[in-house]
């Protein structure tokens, strides 16, 4: 009897290993899909602004702050490609393609992350709106889109510069992760492109500016230096 039953698992174990490997150890691992747009080479003798610039950490509703690939059904409900992830979560992906926006326009030198500890003028906040790929009927071919909010402010008060908002929308050239993380790749590409555009035309912070002093204090500082401004009479001795 011992025999028998010894003989029945392993029959049993043999059929489910045939069945498939999802069954028996771990799950196949899945793709890693890298979002990295790639800009092309500013032109030389560009603008250049003189102040600097952080770039803090996107905001973004819980349902993009993963490094999951989100896309939406027909229904309108959320849901994610299986066995298919970026190598980090989305808002870092998004911080460092503006972050190389920036670097590769030429026009800004001083520019960082937020939690590169950098002295600046300004901030970029930002918030994502949408980030996915989206279905209008089921095992169809996706359109993508990428939507992104920044405000400029000042570091000092975080007083609002301004704020700019981009959508840019395309489709993906086949049902599956890797084109739908192509076409939202391409998507953010343009997104960073026109923010770093925008951004780039702020007016130099109130801080670089230079100051005029007044009439008044123009003699008042005469006075404490012992000098007398033209025209004006000598004090009496």
């Amino acid at each position: 009897m011992i025999a028998r039953r010894l003989f029945l698992i392993g029959v049993s174990t043999m059929a489910l290993s045939a069945c498939g490997g999802n069954l028996l150890g771990p799950p196949d691992a899945g793709s890693i899909y890298v979002v990295a747009p790639k800009f092309p080479a500013a032109p030389a003798g560009g603008e250049k602004v003189s102040w600097a610039l952080a770039i803090l950490r996107p905001d973004s509703p819980g349902g993009f702050d993963t490094d999951r690939i989100a896309l939406t059904q027909p229904d309108g409900t959320m849901d994610y490609y299986a066995k298919a992830t970026y190598p980090d979560r989305l808002p870092n992906i998004v911080q460092h393609a503006l972050l190389d926006g920036f670097e590769t326009s030429g026009r800004i030198d001083k520019v960082a992350r937020e939690e590169d500890a950098l002295h600046a003028d300004y901030n970029l906040a930002v918030e994502i709106k949408d980030f996915a790929a989206h279905y209008s009927q089921p095992d169809g071919i996706p359109g993508v889109t990428v939507a992104i909010t920044v405000k400029l402010t000042t570091s000092h008060g975080r007083d609002i510069v301004g704020s700019f908002s981009t959508t840019q929308t395309g489709r993906a050239s086949a049902n599956s992760a890797g084109a739908a993380t192509q076409a939202l790749q391409q998507a953010l590409g343009a997104a960073v492109t026109q923010i770093v555009n925008w951004t780039l035309t702020a007016p130099v912070p109130v801080t670089q500016q230079p100051t005029t002093a007044s009439p008044a204090k123009e003699l008042l500082h005469d006075v404490t230096r012992g000098t007398t401004r033209a025209g004006a009479k000598p004090a009496p001795q």
